[in-house]
């Protein structure tokens, strides 16, 4: 049996409403589409129409059109409320944000939840946070107003291209596209952005995508833990790592809606866990060009930087889900399992981030890819690396012989330098050991050199450097050898050839 569509806004509002809740919370940032959604109902809850009303700080409390003298203080508005006769729709604009410190406010919202059960009056609050006592968790249904979906969005997308690209508005193709880099947004950022980009060049561009995406980036922002990672990172930049990047070609035309739908097995998330410098990063970079897909990390160090990092990861999650289709790059994940603390216990938030995530991954719905990376890969408890969680488990070691060649001829071309000059086997037996960030290390310093000697770089500058690196492995040999013990059994190796490192 296939799973049932998620319940989206209204529709959550209208069965927390069957259910006879009389205090409803709605978290959204979209007041006015929560607003036209408790107007609709009001209109066709019940058999017949019904008062509709709305308080804010400022107005007060207006009742079907008409303001009612003397509520701008909350308390008086909920009293006017109860007062009302019949069935009854209040939207209660700014209350949330009042309630800490206000005992009587507290009060009245708990007679409220007594004395309007089953008289058909409904009071909604609506804010973008949670604010809610103790004492008001039993009376009040608290729910979620979904971001527009992609049926909402393209309904508005065809309503902004009529009015500013003319009567022929957008081909398919490109609606698409422009769909697809608008879904994460509100309907009014998509209304602003939208005009933003197209009443300058009435025409739809390359660039007009471009434009599109940087919005997006200006979305991820002001979650404060999301950061937006331009496609700047190709498949061919990684040296080696076959086995990981074999992988993810297979799989790049599996994430998708149509593959969802056709029954086939969408790939849910990768887990890359191995030393530092080994090419973690730069392989979760990697997929987002290889699939076409925005990407967006998440910096678990943000997370636990902020006040309340249960509801930052929770929201960051919420986020990723409305940017989809997306890959979300995790960035040394065990900081959300342990906060960073090798012994990783005391603090029950932490539990509740771990078991969040692990929730979140196996219930998913949206097309969110999750790019985890990891480096002190102890830390990791093995419900997380059990099979279902990730799609697969990767352990990525310090770089063979083969791909040490490999590293070298990448860094080397960006640098673009003749090959021919430079005798890659010799550099990769000189560099037993080295890790990849240390090989792109070696070249940039030699590059660096020579260009301050007026000449181009040599293999001999690239020997010295070597020559005068030490690296991490031979400081940290036993640390290393632990990891390796810790993983052989646990992921598979990323590499293709371990026989010669």
């Amino acid at each position: 049996m296939s799973a049932s569509p998620p319940v989206r806004g209204p529709e959550r509002i209208r069965r927390a409403l069957l259910g006879g809740y009389p205090l409803v919370y709605v978290v959204s940032w979209e007041e006015a589409r929560v607003e036209r959604a408790v107007t609709a109902l009001a209109q066709r809850f019940w058999d017949r129409p019904v008062p509709y009303g709305a308080w804010s700080a400022v107005d007060g409390l207006v009742l079907a059109g008409e303001p009612i003298g003397g509520t701008a203080d909350p308390v008086k508005a909920l009293d006017a409320v109860l007062g009302i006769e019949g069935p009854a729709f209040v939207l209660m604009k700014d209350l949330p944000a009042l309630l800490p410190g206000r005992l009587d406010l507290v009060r009245r919202l708990r007679d409220c939840y007594r004395q309007l059960k089953g008289t058909g009056r409904f009071v909604v609050l609506v804010s973008p946070r949670l604010v809610l006592p103790e004492d008001l968790k039993k009376e009040v249904f608290v729910t979620e107003f979904d971001l527009p979906d992609e049926a909402e969005v393209q309904y508005a997308v065809r309503q902004l291209a009529a009015r500013f690209l003319g009567d022929g508005g957008l081909p398919e193709a490109e609606a698409s596209r422009v769909i697809g880099a608008l879904r994460g947004m509100t309907l009014d950022e998509v209304e602003h952005v939208f005009s933003k980009v197209f009443s300058r060049s009435p025409r739809f561009t390359e660039s007009s995508v471009s434009e599109l995406l940087a919005e997006k980036e200006q979305l991820s922002r002001k979650e404060g833990v999301l950061e937006f990672v331009p496609p700047r990172t190709s498949i061919d930049d990684i040296g080696g790592l076959e086995n990981l990047k074999d992988w993810l070609v297979k799989r790049r035309g599996l994430f998708t809606r149509q593959a969802a739908d056709a029954g086939l097995p969408v790939p849910k998330g990768l887990l890359m866990m191995g030393m530092s410098g080994c090419g973690k990063s730069l392989t979760a970079k990697a997929i987002s060009a290889l699939w076409n897909l925005p990407l967006f990390r998440l910096d678990m160090n943000l997370v636990f930087g902020t006040e309340n990092p249960e509801a930052s990861f929770h929201r960051a999650l919420k986020t990723s889900e409305a940017l989809a289709p997306c890959v979300l790059w995790i960035d040394e994940i065990e900081m959300a399992i342990t906060g960073g603390r090798e012994a990783g216990g005391g603090d029950p938030a932490l539990g509740r981030i771990f078991s969040t995530f692990l929730t979140w991954m196996q219930e998913k719905e949206q097309l969110v890819f999750v790019a985890a990376t990891a480096n002190r890969i102890h830390l990791l408890p093995a419900e997380f690396i059990r099979k279902g969680r990730f799609d697969q488990v990767f352990f990525l070691d310090l770089p063979n012989e083969a791909e040490r060649k490999q590293i070298f001829t990448v860094h080397l071309k960006k640098r673009g330098v003749n090959l021919d000059g430079f005798d890659v086997v010799f550099l990769a037996k000189a560099t037993k050991a080295f890790n990849g960030a240390e090989i792109e290390a070696v070249v940039q310093a030699a590059a660096v050199e020579a260009f301050d000697l007026g000449r181009p770089m040599t293999e001999d500058d690239v020997s010295r450097t070597i020559t005068a690196t030490v690296p991490l492995s031979r400081t940290m040999d036993d640390q290393i050898k632990a990891i390796k013990s810790w993983a052989h059994n646990r992921a598979l190796s990323a590499s293709r050839d371990l026989t010669t490192v």
